[in-house]
């Protein structure tokens, strides 16, 4: 997802905290960065301020909207009177979220727009006796919880809901990192590496040569 925020404090804030919900961000801090990095990138949600130096939300949000742009759009602004939520919603957003707000509403809006930016994705997923629940954050096989970080737990939740397509590294790296990393990183083999061993024996994870991994 993408935070486009002018405050450097706010931003940093926002995108440390949904990381730690388990999300893939990136952070722009001005309206013609972040306007940028949404048309370049295939991104599920855009928070979007709308007050922002450069090129201003109202006009990221109709360019957007013009380009047919796939990501769910949150508002998220001062500027949260009756008119201002009718006019933004207007304009295309799918949600819009006054400040100061409550970090917890936050994320919970944005996972319904994440919801409704995907196909359905069951709320726990299964393949033999692997299991993982997207809502708990819980992952086990057989009767063994697995104690999984949260890059690992992506992984293993992009591969189980692929239902036996293989995924690419490069997906992975799009989905489970965010646009700071390194594209020639080798973090994707040590994170399936380290997830084999804790998802134990039998093999479940196979490397597709040339083409990436699948369940």
């Amino acid at each position: 997802m993408l935070v486009i925020e002018d405050d450097v404090e706010t931003a940093e804030t926002v995108g440390i905290g949904l990381r730690r919900a388990g999300m893939a961000v990136d952070v722009a801090f001005d309206g013609a960065s972040g306007l940028a990095l949404a048309l370049r990138n295939d991104y599920d949600v855009i928070v979007l301020d709308r007050d922002l130096p450069g090129v201003h939300g109202d006009e990221i949000l109709s360019r957007l909207v013009a380009e047919g742009c796939r990501g769910r759009v949150l508002m998220l602004t001062a500027a949260a009177g009756l008119d201002e939520v009718v006019d933004g919603l207007g304009r295309g957003a799918d949600d819009y979220l006054g400040k100061p707000f409550d970090f917890p509403e936050l994320v919970a809006r944005i996972n319904a727009l994440f919801r409704r930016a995907q196909p359905a994705i069951p709320p726990v997923l299964r393949r033999g006796d692997l299991g993982l629940d997207t809502a708990q954050r819980r992952a086990w096989r057989g009767d063994r919880t697995l104690a999984l970080s949260p890059k690992e737990f992506g992984v293993l939740e992009l591969l189980l809901a692929a239902a036996g397509r293989t995924v690419s590294s490069e997906e992975l790296l799009e989905r489970v990192w965010d646009e700071s990393t390194d594209p020639f990183t080798n973090a994707v083999k040590i994170t399936v590496s380290r997830l084999r061993t804790k998802l134990g024996e039998p093999p479940v994870i196979e490397t597709v040569a040339r083409a990436g991994y699948r369940i």
